[in-house]
């Protein structure tokens, strides 16, 4: 288990003295990392959208994309805690799975116990993924399906709504983005270098200023996920 494991969070609110408020108590919280804090939905789409987040306080009564249609976007890519004045929004939130549904004004308290929440689910996805020693991917053909070890594998390219997965032996080919396939993949294991591909650690042979060798392969290193990645390797 990693017990250094920093969350990245966003703040999603058209209130700039909501973000505000909620940035600060995220600053309180030793494992949580404020990524942005934004009043545009659009932005923070892209944020999501890049794998770049964890967990997202989101506000629902927003003009030009409402909370519960970036749910409708983005529920599957990350955690959300709604913030929001209305109370009628609650049920609706957790059709969409939402962790917990905060009530303005937000008290830290009331902020503490959601992230518990958080952490707690948090803790049960890593505690079944420290042990898996393979993953099942559906193959390019009709009811055909690979059993890939997670330690063969080099990397994982996408595009689209295609990946490549690259091992020593075969390079497979499947229907799945590659946010779906980094939630089947241990964090301590892989981690994303570019918004097109995620990386076994373990392969690494060398980091330069733009680019790793993994295996016999240059992937590219962007500069979004290159702090994190060095973080991860504890260089």
């Amino acid at each position: 288990m990693n017990n250094n494991q920093k969350y990245r969070c966003l703040v999603l609110d058209d209130q700039a003295y909501a973000t505000d408020i909620i940035s600060l108590y995220i600053k309180r919280e030793s494992d949580l990392t404020l990524v942005a804090a934004l009043t545009d939905p659009f932005e923070a789409v892209n944020y999501v959208n890049e794998g770049v987040i964890d967990l997202v306080f989101l506000d629902i009564e927003m003009p030009g994309l409402d909370g519960i249609q970036f749910l409708r976007l983005c529920g599957e890519r990350c955690r959300f805690i709604l913030t929001t004045a209305y109370s009628e929004y609650a049920l609706q939130g957790f059709d969409f799975n939402v962790v917990d549904y905060l009530l303005k004004p937000i008290s830290f308290e009331r902020f503490s116990r959601a992230v518990n929440k958080f952490r707690q689910l948090q803790l049960t996805v890593s505690c079944a993924l420290e042990t898996k020693t393979y993953i099942i991917i559906k193959g390019d053909a009709k009811h055909k399906y690979y059993r890939i070890r997670l330690l063969d594998i080099i990397f994982v390219k996408g595009l689209n709504n295609y990946i490549t997965i690259h091992t020593h032996s075969e390079t497979i080919v499947t229907y799945m983005t590659l946010k779906g396939i980094l939630k089947e993949l241990p964090s301590q294991e892989f981690c994303m270098t570019h918004r097109s591909y995620i990386i076994g650690k373990s392969h690494i042979k060398t980091i330069d200023d733009n680019h790793l060798i993994v295996g016999d392969h240059l992937i590219p290193l962007s500069k979004r996920y290159k702090k994190e990645v060095i973080e991860s390797l504890k260089i």
